[in-house]
Formats: C-alpha cells, structure tokens, sequence
C-alpha cells in the first residue's frame, strides 16, 4: 500500500492520506486533535509573555567602603643604580677574571687589557723625556753664558762711560790752560814793551846826562829779560794748545769707545735674551714630556679594568682575545647593578592617564614569574620625557620598591597598578545611578528628584557620562515600590561609583534598585574625571578609571 501511495501521481489531499493509513479514524476526530495542539501552543506562548512580564526586581546594596581609583600600565623591572664599566684605551683582552651574575667590590679587576702596545709608547715617551732634561740643561747653561757676557759688557760700558767722561773733563781742562797761557804771554808782552819803551828813554836821558850809565844798563838787563819771558810764556801757550788738542783727541776716542761698548752690550744683552728664551722654551718642552709620560703611564693603568662600585655583574660583553676600540666612544665591556636589593619599575603611562598620576602614588605590580604575588611601591618621579610609538604616546613612571628575597630580576615585566584616588564613603553600583523605574513603580512624590537627575527620566540614559562631581539619582527599594534619593558622585572607578546624599537619606545596607523587570539599565562604560573611554595602554593595560555609560 505504501509502494501505491508513493507511485500515485498528482497532488495527494490529507484526506486521502488519512484514509489510507488510518482508515479507522474519522475526520473529525482528527480536527479535534488539531485544534487540542493549536491551544495548547497559544497556552505556552500567553504562560511565557506573562512570565517576561512579571520578572523579579533587582537590587544590590549600598556598600560603604573605600573606593580606589587606579591606572593600569605595563612596565619594566630595572636596577635602581646600573653602571656600564668600558675601557678608555684600545687593545685586545688579555684575560677576564668576572662573568655574569659575579658578585664585585669596589677596586677589584674585572679584565685586563695586553698593555704591550702602551708600554712601548710609555718607554718612547721616557726617552723623549730624558732628550728634553738634556736639551734643557744645555739651553739653561748657555743661557746662564750669555747672562754672565751680559754683566761684563755692562761693566764695561760703564768704565767706558767714566774714561770718556774724564777725557771730556781733562778737555776742557787743557782749554782753560791754553786760556791761562795765553793770558801770561800777553802779560810778558805788555812788560817787553814797557822795557823797551825804558830803554828807548834812557837813551835820551842817558845822551843829556840825566841818567846815570848803570841806570841805562838795567833797563836793558829787564828789557832782555821781558822779551825771554814773551817767548817762555809763547811756547807755553804753544804747549797748552797741544796738549789740549791732544785731550780733545783723547776724549773723542773714549767717547768712542764708550759706545762701541755700549753696542756690545747691548748684543751681549740681547743674546742673553735668546739664550733665555730658548732656555724657557726647552724647560717647556720638559713639561710636554712630562705631561707624555704621565699620559702613557695612564694608558698602562687603564688596561687593567676595575669596578667603581659594590656590585653585581648583570651583564659582559667581552670575551677573551677580543679587540676594543676606544678611539670615537667608551666601548661597555661589563654592566654592573649596584644593589639589586633597591630595584625600580619603569611604567609606560599613556597620555590620557598621565594627569591623574602624582609623585607619591602608592603602585602595586606583578610579575610573571610570580603571578600570584603582589609587589608594592611608591611613584619617585613622572617624567616629562615623552615616548612616541606609532603615534602612541607615552610618559615614564618611575616607581621604587624593595626587592625582597631579591625577587625581581632586571628586564621582567610587570603589570602595575597605580592608585591616583580613593574615596571613603557610601559605595553604589554604577547600574544604580543609570536606573530609572517604569511608570507607577516609584512613590509620586519622588517625581522631582527623578526629574533632577542628569541623566534624564527615560530608563537607561546609555551614553551619558557618569563623572565624578556631577549629581545623579538612585532609588532604594521601598516596600513594592521605590524612593528617589539624590546624591553627588565623588569617584567613579570600575563598575562602582562613591556617592554623598544630597537630598534624603541613603545608608549601608539599603537595597538599591538595578531594574524592575519591565526596564533594564543599559549599561555602558562609566567615565571619571579623565576623559571618558580612555585608551588602551602599553603592554595591553588599560586605565581602571570609570568609563562612559
């Protein structure tokens, strides 16, 4: 029968199908079954809309506590004090005496450097040293020469000076004789003519009787007499002349000689001059020597590598037989953490976040290594320094923490939570201040504070901002309704926000209602006081303030 049924062309009726596979049952009794389905489907969908209708009220209590207000953000794990120990001179390692995770003092050799090309420009510049001392010595002896040659030619510029000037002197001496004598021939000249002029009269006198013979006779004896005193005082004019000439002459010649040897003295002195200069000069060559060798002297003691501090090797790079250049910059050959018991996190902080983070600051932070423990610091400094990556910006934390069991090791990434506010107080739950009750639900005379609210009298009210310092409404559930209770918001954080009752009384415990069945909160990212929605930071954290509903 079935092979017929599924063999009969055309359109098949239900009563032809009924008919054939139950032919017992009748059509009416089908129907009656169908329409016993109808309604009980029609009962199911009334049971489940009276159930959607009638859907219990949610509330949640008023809490009171402290509410934190927190940023999040990835960082890294450093030493508070990192030193990088490099060389000030090239060569190649001879040997090192550390490796990593070595414990160093201060003072003790790190590595050593084949001081042997330093050495042969420390014994170049030792013997240019001992060149330089002789060269001096000779220079200071020949000037000491010349200073010496100097001296005698002064003193005998000033014999020369003193013969000349006594040659000047016995000058004019021979000119006031030379005066004297011709004075004296005058004279003898004026006593010849007054005995000629005598004798001339005792002739006359002497031819009339007047004078007596012997008379006559003498003054003839003094006439001879005056013209042998004219030629006397003649020749010794004559005499004054010479020897004044001769004076004059002798004068010249020591003035003369009075310069020429000033002249000499004055080349002795500038030579003594030179012989200094060059003496100075080769005593400042010493010195350049000097300086040379102390340098080289140095460079030998540079190639042994000490640490500068107590500490511990966190990193070496250098192996021995490796050659290193110090000729542009300072190659690092160790890195060395002064006291890995003080470590400090450096937190990448994003722009939208960094406001609201002071120094001071309480920070907790974990780490990988250890995720289920909690480290705990302070912020020491927010630095100015912007950090721009693809065109993200970011600012660096500086947070330091004790480093207990020394724990924390350099480079470990931690996840940090930086506390930037909290609020001790009434706790309500940010669903709360975005409810709004349906028709009828709330007393009447709360319709005023309903209306109040910033957040207007619509259920929901999604995509208003809920931001500390503004004032918002909560209802706490009476009886079968509700009472409309005004409060100012002081801190939003998370899901939670820290309220003050303006208008009415609100206390821990109060049932606080979220929705009534018919209107649900729409709930959506509460805002704080920074800018609502804020971004995702570095490291994947992001900022635990309140966001935008």
């Amino acid at each position: 029968m079935s092979a017929r049924i599924l063999s009969t062309p055309g359109p098949v009726s239900i009563e032809s199908v009924i008919g054939r596979v139950r032919p017992h049952l009748t059509r009416k009794r089908i129907l009656a079954g169908i329409a016993i389905i109808a309604i009980a489907s029609l009962a199911i969908v009334v049971s489940a809309l009276r159930a959607r209708t009638a859907a219990p009220t949610t509330t949640a209590p008023v809490v009171s506590q402290t509410l934190v207000q927190t940023v999040s953000a990835s960082g890294t794990v450093t030493p508070q004090n990192t030193i990088s120990v490099g060389t000030q001179v090239s060569g190649t390692i001879a040997s090192l005496y550390v490796d990593y995770n070595s414990k160093v003092h201060k003072g003790e050799v790190l590595a050593k450097i084949d001081p042997s090309t330093l050495q042969a420009q420390l014994s170049q510049a030792e013997a240019s040293l001992a060149q330089a001392r002789a060269q001096a010595a000779a220079a200071s002896q020949n000037a000491v020469g010349a200073q010496a040659g100097a001296s005698a030619a002064n003193a005998s510029i000033t014999v020369a000076q003193a013969n000349s000037a006594a040659a000047q002197q016995n000058a004019r001496s021979q000119q006031e004789a030379i005066a004297t004598a011709d004075a004296n021939v005058a004279k003898e000249q004026s006593a010849l003519a007054l005995a000629q002029q005598t004798v001339s009269r005792d002739n006359a006198l002497l031819s009339q009787g007047y004078i007596a013979q012997s008379q006559a006779d003498t003054d003839r004896s003094n006439a001879v007499a005056a013209a042998s005193a004219v030629k006397a005082a003649q020749v010794a004019a004559q005499q004054a002349r010479t020897q004044a000439a001769a004076g004059v002459s002798q004068a010249q010649a020591s003035a003369a000689q009075s310069v020429a040897q000033s002249s000499q003295s004055m080349q002795s002195a500038a030579q003594a001059a030179g012989s200094s200069d060059t003496a100075q000069a080769a005593s400042a060559a010493v010195s350049v020597a000097q300086a040379q060798v102390q340098q080289d002297q140095l460079n030998v003691q540079r190639t042994v590598i000490t640490s500068p501090v107590n500490g511990t090797v966190i990193a070496r790079s250098v192996s021995v037989g490796q050659t290193v250049a110090a000729s542009l910059q300072t190659p690092t050959l160790f890195t060395i953490a002064q006291d890995q018991s003080k470590m400090e996190v450096d937190i990448a902080v994003g722009e939208p976040d960094i406001g609201s983070v002071k120094t001071g600051n309480p920070v907790s932070f974990s780490v990988l290594a250890y995720p289920n423990q909690t480290f705990n610091g302070t912020v020491s400094q927010v630095r100015e320094n912007p950090t721009t990556v693809n065109n993200v910006v970011t600012y660096t934390v500086i947070t330091f923490v004790k480093n207990t069991g020394n724990k924390l090791l350099p480079g470990m990434t931690a996840n940090a939570t930086i506390q930037v506010a909290s609020k001790s107080g009434l706790v309500v739950p940010l669903q709360a201040l975005q409810y709004q009750p349906s028709g009828g639900r709330h007393h009447s005379n709360d319709a005023t504070a309903a209306a109040g609210s910033p957040w207007g009298q619509t259920s929901g009210g999604a995509g208003t901002a809920i931001v500390a310092g503004r004032n918002g409404t909560v209802y706490v559930q009476d009886g079968n309704g509700s009472k409309a209770v005004n409060v100012r918001v002081d801190l939003v954080s998370g899901t939670q926000a820290a309220v003050t009752p303006t208008n009415g009384a609100l206390v821990a415990g109060q049932q606080l209602v979220l929705s009534d069945g018919a209107h649900q909160s729409k709930a959506s990212r509460p805002a704080s006081g920074g800018p609502a929605g804020a971004s995702p930071q570095k490291g994947g954290g992001t900022r635990g303030l309140g966001r935008a509903l």
